[in-house]
């Protein structure tokens, strides 16, 4: 017995025609109890007839359908032959990579990926172009590439915490590529435990790494296709007085290079002058090819087949021409007004009477002192802003912390508040990290044992306020004067037909960065030609101000804050 909705196109049924078995053409219902069917008997003769739900019990049907019946759906069957031509695509297009990102690239950004790499696989090469070169771009060719070939599932970018929002940003921009950055609490929520093992796309800082054994553990208990390390001559070991000296990141290295199928190390300063560094820092791509070498010579040795280092001079675009243009730096040289001198000096001699009184303290407080007064020194080289605010802000925590004695509280209570790790790697900071960490130990450090050393401080912090003002007040500001020049009177700073070009400033503090705001937009007599960048800037809103920067034609200048991540945005 067959149901009437078992009689398909394609079928072949017996109990339409006597004991024939014929052969269905197509089917039409009316309503749900009556279908009509045309059908073909064995003579390939056609017929039709109305069978109803009565004559299910005569029905039986000897085949569903024919191998080809061509009744599936169409986009599932289109769905499977685009998957089946991708698959293939790489076959006949060699740069389908380039072609499905959104990237021009340069000639030597495909010789890196085409002529170098993809044919070396398995991989284990540095990149090693001058600054600027595009390595970011390189790495996300041969990761498109690799993935299009079906030779890549899982991929670690190893990178300093500076820049690993950088890497995630372009990877996904320009290559459509979306990675994960591990932060803390995703290592903590993970699933199973291991977010390595769960994550096949990620993005992790060089030294949250190097210095977690914990996440090491994890790491080595997984396996990837891929790794690629950025900055990767911090993880170089060292020989001194003929031994080999490993540090935390030449171990982490090592490990990666041992979890991983492909390794790509990028870096522009591979070679720090010492050959035996040089061959131990290879021995991270080739262990037995090149330790040895280390410990055995100090003779240079080839290695055009795991490296290429082009300079920015070798750097040409398509018609042959540099990539960069020619580089013109020079200082611009000015004398202090006499307030200003004053301010300066005072400043100073306040600076080195506090590094003296902090070398009768503990190294761990003398270093954090250190850090605070250099902090002071850079400010007031940068504006009488900066430098006031500097001296405002470190005079009223002060006065907290000499209420906070005087109430009863002791000084090492306060002190371990404010310890800071000098020996930190700004590239482990993000920018607005790093800018939080010099404000609250500039603020804070002292050197101040006693109520009476701290009440000292504070009156002469007062008087340094006090001059700084009146410079701040008076106007009196050079540097603003020579830049206020540049800008109005040098003809760089204006195109052939007297429009301003746009022009990029940096500065190292908040402070200075809002006061140069407020005064270049005086000086232009527009809000609108000057917009900003600094750390404490969510990614999309400072994605949307290098757009309006680069677009908006009434926006002439960026001020951004000098920090590495800035530094790279600017480019």
């Amino acid at each position: 017995m067959a149901r009437l909705e078992d009689l398909t196109v394609g079928s072949l049924v017996n109990g339409l025609v006597n004991n024939e078995s014929v052969q269905i053409v197509a089917v039409k219902w009316y309503g749900s109890s009556v279908l009509e069917v045309t059908y073909k008997n064995a003579q390939g003769m056609l017929a039709n007839q109305l069978v109803y739900r009565e004559n299910e019990v005569q029905l039986e049907v000897l085949e569903d359908n024919l191998p080809w019946s061509f009744d599936a759906d169409g986009n599932t069957v289109r769905l499977a032959s685009e998957a089946y031509r991708i698959n293939l695509a790489h076959i006949f297009d060699p740069y389908l990579a380039v072609h499905t990102s959104s990237i021009e690239p340069l000639p030597h950004q495909i010789s890196a990926v085409y002529q170098e790499m993809l044919p070396r696989l398995p991989l284990r090469y540095i990149l090693a172009d001058d600054p600027g070169a595009g390595k970011t771009i390189m790495t996300g060719l041969l990761l498109k590439e690799l993935m299009i070939r079906g030779d890549l599932k899982r991929c670690l970018i190893v990178s300093p915490g500076s820049l690993s929002e950088q890497w995630q940003d372009e990877l996904y921009s320009k290559f459509h590529l979306k990675f994960e950055i591990l932060t803390n609490d995703r290592f903590e929520s993970a699933v199973s435990g291991n977010v390595f093992a769960e994550t096949n796309l990620c993005i992790c800082r060089l030294d949250k790494l190097s210095r977690n054994e914990l996440l090491q553990e994890k790491l080595k208990a997984t396996e990837w296709d891929l790794i690629v390390v950025d900055e990767a001559h911090k993880m170089s070991a060292s020989v001194w007085g003929g031994e080999i000296k490993y540090t935390k990141r030449s171990l982490l290295g090592r490990l990666l290079s041992d979890i991983t199928r492909h390794f790509l190390l990028l870096t522009a300063t591979p070679h720090n002058g010492k050959e035996e560094d040089f061959h131990l820092f290879l021995s991270l791509i080739d262990q037995e090819r090149f330790e040895g070498a280390a410990r055995s010579s100090s003779q240079a040795i080839d290695v055009s087949d795991v490296m290429r280092r082009l300079v920015k001079e070798d750097l040409l675009k398509f018609d042959g021409t540099p990539l960069f243009p020619e580089r013109r730096a020079y200082t611009v040289n000015y004398d202090l007004s006499p307030r200003e001198a004053a301010l300066y000096h005072a400043v100073t001699e306040y600076v080195q009477e506090e590094f003296n009184r902090a070398d009768q303290l503990s190294s761990d407080h003398r270093s954090t002192v250190g850090f605070a007064l250099t902090i002071l020194q850079r400010r007031l080289a940068s504006s009488p802003e900066a430098i006031y605010q500097s001296l405002h802000r470190r005079r009223e925590r002060l006065e907290n912390r000499l209420n906070e004695e005087k109430l009863g509280k002791k000084a090492e209570e306060y002190h371990s508040s404010i310890r800071f790790d000098v020996d930190y790697d700004d590239d482990d900071y993000s920018s607005s990290e790093m800018e939080q960490e010099e404000e609250n130990v500039a603020d804070q450090a002292s050197a101040a044992r006693t109520i009476k050393e701290l009440e000292a401080e504070i009156a002469t912090l007062k008087n340094l306020e006090r001059l700084a003002n009146e410079v701040r007040l008076s106007g009196e500001d050079r540097k603003w004067d020579e830049l206020s020049k540049l800008l109005q009177d040098n003809e760089c700073m204006f195109t052939p037909d007297g429009q301003r070009e746009k022009l990029i400033i940096f500065t190292e503090h908040r402070d200075t960065l809002r006061y140069l705001t407020d005064k270049i937009r005086t000086l232009f007599g527009s809000e609108d030609s000057v917009v900003t960048i600094h750390g404490g800037m969510l990614r999309d809103e400072r994605r949307k101000v290098e757009e309006r920067f680069r677009q908006d034609k009434e926006v002439r200048i960026l001020i951004a804050i000098n920090l590495r991540c800035e530094r790279e945005s600017g480019k």
